[in-house]
């Protein structure tokens, strides 16, 4: 990379303060999982700081990674690298992020011009999201050790994107559990209002500083493209239908007709506004402000019937804790779903928890289907895009999950 930044490198390894791992707690991270957790640490050697590297060992001094340290977090540290002889400098970060950016470029065309550059854990720069929209590039911090070298992420993807603006929406709740600080704001260039973006030759707008994550659902692009195929001729149901994503492109798919629900006015109104910078045609696009569960009954007691129906909720179970109530939330979403299917028709289900794992998912809707007194056959199991990939060492990043799910 050009350049100098001017933050100095840290200590020569054998300088680093050491984690010292309990007995038999070595395991995850031999088979290159990234996460220490508070209960696996013997005793910390040095005085390490909120997200300085420090070198991990196992009890009798093995080097399992060079990682950095969070002592607020139940994750105490997370692996930069399992390299002995790797230091965690700027040119090593920078050089991990010129991977990433590469490796994704393919992924641009005329046709979409955004996506995401950096997918924290599994692309080797744990806590650290780069979503791009058009010029614009979106920043996330969300652990303590990207917080640690947060003044290099900006002058680097500048210099590797030419981005015209860069913001950071470092707002996300789990920064209180690394004890950081809330951040959001632009850092280069300047915002003017919603970001333009092209996704599969459709036109959107993001607000990348109040939307939900960055400002629009990038990990579901091929989802999106996936349910137009579905759509044509079709009564569809697009449920927490934020900004429209599913609804506009399952217009362009030849949807007769499209009913978006979701409790946002502001986003049903953006929405409207997709449909019309698309040229689509607006009566057959209808929207409610609503709660999507109260709603449902509703429409289950008018005796409505959909083609196809997608279900993208909110993240029901932030951690595990949450898990049996979100378990809970996901069956009668499902439920109530599934009795609105015609015969022959889909359903689009999805859980963005990271705690519900994908068999648990399955399990869930399949109990669904079985209250609902619904026969469903799985046509196809859905994950996010090619832009967010998943480690196979780090199964906790494959946080979206899907089923493609037919009536009989």
């Amino acid at each position: 990379m050009r350049g100098s930044f001017s933050l100095a490198h840290l200590p020569d390894p054998v300088t680093l303060p050491k984690i010292v791992l309990k007995p038999g707690r070595e395991k995850s991270l031999r088979h290159l999982h990234p996460w220490v957790f508070s209960g696996a640490i013997e005793r910390v050697d040095g005085h390490p700081d909120s997200g300085d590297t420090v070198e991990i060992v196992a009890r009798d001094g093995a080097f399992l990674a060079r990682g950095a340290y969070s002592p607020q977090s139940q994750i105490s540290a997370r692996a930069w690298t399992f390299d002995p002889a790797q230091q965690i400098d700027e040119a090593f970060l920078g050089q991990r992020l010129k991977e990433a950016i590469e490796r994704r470029s393919r992924l641009f065309d005329a046709n979409h011009d955004s996506g995401r550059l950096v997918h924290s854990e599994s692309d080797g720069l744990p806590g650290l999201i780069v979503d791009r929209y058009g010029d614009a590039l979106v920043i996330q911090i969300l652990s303590a050790g990207a917080e640690r070298w947060r003044k290099l992420w900006p002058a680097a993807l500048q210099e590797l994107t030419q981005a015209k603006v860069i913001h950071e929406r470092s707002d996300a709740e789990v920064r209180e559990l690394e004890g950081l600080p809330v951040r959001n704001g632009t850092l280069v260039g300047t915002l003017k209002g919603l970001v333009p973006i092209i996704e599969g030759g459709l036109r959107y707008e993001v607000d990348v500083v109040t939307g939900q994550k960055t400002g629009f659902f990038l990990d579901q692009r091929d989802n999106r493209a996936l349910a137009a195929t579905y759509a044509r001729d079709a009564q569809v149901l697009n449920a927490f239908s934020y900004t429209g994503g599913f609804t506009v492109a399952a217009l362009k798919g030849g949807a007769k007709h499209v009913l978006s629900i979701d409790t946002s006015t502001d986003a049903l109104a953006l929405g409207q506004r997709h449909v019309a910078a698309n040229a689509l045609d607006a009566t057959r696009a209808e929207w409610s402000s609503a709660d999507v569960f109260a709603h449902f009954r509703k429409l289950r007691d008018q005796g409505k019937y959909f083609d196809l129906v997608i279900l993208d909720p909110p993240k029901f179970a932030p951690t595990e804790k949450h898990v049996p109530r979100a378990a809970r939330a996901y069956k009668d979403i499902n439920l109530w779903a599934m009795k609105m299917l015609a015969p022959g028709g889909r359903l689009m289900t999805f859980s963005c928890s990271g705690a519900v794992h994908p068999e648990l998912f399955q399990k869930i809707v399949a109990g669904a289907a079985a209250d609902a007194r619904v026969d469903l056959i799985i046509e196809q199991r859905l994950s996010g895009s090619a832009d967010h990939p998943v480690s196979i060492h780090f199964p906790e990043g494959e946080y979206l999950k899907g089923l493609l799910l037919r009536r009989k």
